[in-house]
């Protein structure tokens, strides 16, 4: 249950005064439904109004506030309402003009009187030698001058949602900001010199000039710590919650293990013995393993996965991995069952194609535990797949698979451990934001003799000189990524689209060139991949969806056109995706240089970055640096929380300072009881991290 003392602040928007049904949807696109979500959206400018010169000093295209006298007023002639209607004002040094279009005269009489002083304030502009302001933003009476506020906070906004409404309903939820019980230890606040919550809220929605909005004052440090801290709490808990159930411990006797490594065609690396280490160490005690697994494209996780597997196999029980796509699950399939093999284990792929009597084979197989390790897609945790006994899950590249979804997961089979994979290398920041929950391990060294990828930046306009490079690397039996950033031509942003140079490549190379793109469906995307890993075309024109997982190990070549338009860590892992064969491998970063053919330095300096090193840890870090949390690594297809209020490239600081704190309440507080506890509480509510203190009331 929601504490009481946030009703006011979860009631909709419409609890506001002037806020009806059609502004609250409106507010709702840029905001949210809720009061809360008013009181989270940081205004990002402000407009300052408080230079008051003489109408003489007034400087063209400026923001002023004037005090001038109303001289006469000037209708526009019947008929004809194109010619606007004119205010003649002035003081002691000049004339200023206020210009209405389609204006009401009988109102602008009320607000402007013949012979009154009034303070207007606007933007100036000089018409043939004469100051005006057209449509002033204020214009009141001297003697209620706090009618005009001099700095004004400016907030996202939609079409059709006036900055006055929008400012109105903000300064309406700040007024029912309630007084809350103190999240924070005392003695950060001292030493950080933050105010309280509510303090820090409405000095958020009243910054006194643009410096106020900076990401290093102590308002919006103290707010941002409170959204990082109700991160890394809910984390913390889930995590706490995991520990306390019980799991299955499996430990094994190895001899499935040690057969199949003598069947390996290469020894393991210092890193792929450190990851299993830490794997086997936590599947051997009885409580429930949640690990991610980082490794760059081609460290060789798989294998690692695959002992895991065996572990768990040599204890009695099966083991399952779940791929994003049909043709990954086949290729796991393809490099998993030679192994296998070779230690007699009954390995199944099973997908949504399969229908009728040879899938009821399989969920018979599965059911009575025959067949041991089960491969496929989602299709592995269909209604109708009962396995006999699961002790273990490996999720292979699933970005949008968040803390809620592993939970999930776990609940299938007998408390199974679960074992997630990524080849996205992930900064240290935000992997805490994201699996604070799970243990982590990294492969960070490649396998001996695997040859650096050499990488060159070249301009578009070398375009015609790569194409027939290409051309002579099929010739010679090669295979080829090209990749293009838009699946079809756009007016609006001059990229070359995947389907037009699939059309130049296929006309140069017929019957060799494939396309494959997003907006495609599965089984046809899946064909078209298929042969090219079978080698029956050479040259694979693709849009992104080629960076997670597709293995061709003759690929040699990885073009990639606008390359400047790409992330750091998207090159990194497009690049990958070659020289995974004995074969020396080159990646073209073809960029479209400025009017004087050259680079921006900062796409110049990402670039090299990739030129000069192959560590996608340290990439992802880089990338992180230059381009922000919300970019690098592209939030849709991530799975990263987005944060109203925090930054992870300004507030990294604050980030470890609330993940050391939320461990230490996790250990006196678990169950939130405290008086600081229940204040924890409120602040989990306010920044949507409840299914925290759902999963600590259900135990």
């Amino acid at each position: 249950m929601r504490p009481d003392s946030l009703t006011p602040l979860f009631a909709d928007v419409t609890a506001l005064a002037g806020v009806g049904p059609k502004v609250a949807t409106l507010i709702d696109k840029v905001a949210g439904p809720r009061i809360v979500d008013l009181l989270l959206t940081a205004p990002h400018a402000v407009i300052d109004r408080s230079a008051r010169p003489h109408v003489s000093e007034a400087l063209e295209g400026q923001l002023v506030t004037l005090e001038v006298q109303v001289d006469k007023h000037e209708p526009s002639p019947p008929g004809n309402p194109r010619v606007p209607y004119k205010v003649i004002c002035s003081d002691t040094t000049g004339f200023l003009t206020l210009i209405f279009f389609h204006a009401r005269g009988d109102f602008l009489h009320k607000q402007l009187p013949e012979g009154t002083t009034r303070l207007v304030s606007g933007r100036v502009e000089r018409h043939k030698n004469t100051l005006q302001m057209v449509h002033p933003d204020y214009m009141v009476d001297p003697l209620k001058a706090d009618d005009l506020p001099l700095i004004e906070p400016v907030y996202p906004l939609t079409a059709g949602l006036a900055p006055k409404t929008m400012r109105k309903a903000v300064r309406g939820a700040v007024d029912r900001v309630p007084s809350l019980g103190e999240w924070q230890r005392e003695d950060v606040l001292a030493a950080q010199k933050w105010p309280n919550w509510q303090n820090a809220i409405q000095q958020l929605h009243a910054p006194e000039n643009a410096s106020d909005l900076g990401p290093q004052t102590i308002t919006r440090q103290r707010l941002a710590y409170d959204e990082l801290l109700a991160n890394q709490l809910a984390l913390a808990l889930i995590r706490q919650n995991r520990r306390a159930l019980p799991g299955r411990s499996f430990k094994g006797n190895g001899t499935l293990r040690n057969q199949v490594q003598k069947a390996l065609p290469f020894a393991l690396t210092g890193a792929q013995q450190r990851s299993l280490t830490e794997i086997y160490d936590d599947m051997s005690v009885p409580q429930r393993m949640v690990r991610l697994l980082q490794g760059d494209v081609g460290s060789g996780k798989t294998v690692v996965a695959l002992m895991a597997m065996l572990a768990v196999i040599e204890s009695g029980s099966q083991a399952v991995l779940m791929a994003p796509t049909e043709i990954l699950a086949r290729q796991h399939m393809e490099s998993i069952v030679p192994l296998c093999e070779a230690a007699n284990i009954s390995v199944e792929l099973l997908t949504g194609r399969d229908k009728g009597q040879p899938r009821v084979a399989k969920l018979n197989g599965i059911a009575k535990g025959y067949i041991q390790i089960i491969i496929g897609t989602h299709a592995v945790f269909s209604d109708d797949v009962q396995y006999k006994d699961l002790g273990l899950v490996v999720v292979d590249e699933q970005h949008r698979f968040g803390v809620f979804q592993r939970i999930a997961l776990q609940e299938k089979g007998d408390r199974p451990d679960l074992l997630v994979m990524t080849a996205t290398p992930i900064p240290r920041t935000l992997a805490l934001t994201s699996y604070g929950d799970m243990d982590v391990s990294k492969i960070d060294e490649k396998p001996p003799g695997r040859k650096p990828v050499d990488t060159r930046a070249m301009p578009l306009a070398r375009l015609e000189e790569v194409t027939e490079g290409v051309a002579r690397a099929v010739d010679r039996g090669e295979q080829i990524y090209w990749v293009c950033p838009l699946v079809e031509e756009s007016d609006l942003i001059d990229l070359t689209a995947a389907e037009e140079r699939y059309a130049a490549l296929q006309s140069r190379l017929p019957g060799r060139v494939g396309l494959v793109h997003g907006k495609m469906k599965g089984p046809e995307k899946d064909a078209v991949v298929e042969s090219f890993y079978r080698g029956d075309i050479s040259v694979l024109v693709a849009t992104t969806v080629i960076e997670v997982g597709v293995n061709a190990p003759n690929a040699t070549i990885m073009v990639i056109e606008h390359s400047e338009r790409f992330g750091l860590a998207q090159l990194h892992q497009l690049r990958g995706r070659v020289g995974r064969g004995d074969k020396q491998a080159t990646c073209l970063l073809l960029y479209k240089a400025g009017e004087k053919g050259q680079l921006g330095d900062t796409a110049k300096a990402r670039l090299n970055i990739l030129r000069e090193t192959e560590d996608g840890f340290l990439i992802a870090e880089e990338d992180l640096r230059l381009r922000g949390a919300g970019d690098a690594l592209g939030t849709a297809q991530s799975g990263f929380p987005s944060f109203r209020l925090a930054d992870i490239g300004d507030h990294g600081a604050l980030l470890d300072m609330a993940r050391d704190d939320a461990q230490l309440i996790v250990t006196q507080d678990p169950e939130l009881k405290t008086t600081r506890g229940k204040a924890l509480l409120e602040l989990l509510y306010l920044f949507g991290r409840d299914d925290a203190v759902k999963l600590l009331r259900s135990g």
